[in-house]
């Protein structure tokens, strides 16, 4: 089966003083279109450290990441910003909203990176909010919404560019559990009506159910994936 996140024998670690500190220790994962992962491990296994190697937010120390057929680990900062604008959509735990803007703005945030004309950004926008249900919310400011109501804000951000890979970190963990069950169902509704390939980090083994097959660090190395 074709990969879409190919992972190959990837170490991090850094300096410290003359000890060298090993985050990731020879991993390799791969992940396939239209799959729904949950990685999970306790706090310093490692889980955030893969995230954002994956989404091109770091750089490997030695080994290779590939993300829909560009090798992430060798391009240059310029090229990064570009690839991550049209190929990863990243959902975080604190929604990251910029307070002064609406969500409608708020969504059209990364279009703005592209070159698109202002009728097709609006399009593109409609589409997401309604996707997430919030259309009749996009006047609205991050303060005037809820909890629930933001995050569905952010992944309409996150999925306005069409992204190949949405990433989520902890998406659920600001919630409560009736807001998140909803998070975790608008996911999986993506999943299915977008095929679109999600990696959710999380702490939360009920969350971690929702997925196709949960990957487990433990100490920088992958311990076991196990189908959910």
């Amino acid at each position: 089966m074709d990969t879409i996140v190919s992972v190959r024998n990837v170490h991090k670690f850094f300096r410290r003083g003359s000890e060298r500190v090993d985050v990731l220790s020879g991993l390799s994962l791969d992940i396939h279109p239209g799959e729904f992962v949950g990685l999970m491990g306790p706090s310093g296994s490692g889980k955030t450290t893969l995230l954002n190697l994956i989404a091109g937010l770091d750089r490997p120390s030695e080994g290779e990441v590939w993300v829909a057929g560009s090798e992430v680990s060798r391009m240059s900062e310029a090229e990064l910003a570009r690839w991550r604008t049209r190929t990863i959509g990243f959902v975080f735990q604190f929604y990251h909203l910029l307070p002064v803007l609406s969500a409608y703005e708020n969504v059209e945030l990364p279009l703005l990176l592209l070159p698109l004309s202002a009728a097709q950004r609006r399009q593109q926008v409609q589409t997401a909010l309604e996707l997430v249900g919030l259309v009749d919310r996009e006047h609205h400011r991050p303060g005037q919404l809820s909890g629930g109501q933001q995050q569905r804000v952010g992944i309409a951000r996150a999925i306005v560019t069409d992204p190949a890979l949405i990433v989520a970190d902890e998406p659920t963990g600001d919630l409560d559990s009736k807001s998140a069950a909803e998070i975790l169902d608008l996911l999986g509704e993506l999943r299915r009506s977008l095929q679109k390939t999600i990696l959710l980090v999380t702490h939360d083994p009920k969350a971690a159910e929702r997925a196709d097959r949960v990957v487990h660090l433990d100490k920088g190395q992958l311990v076991h994936a196990a189908v959910a």
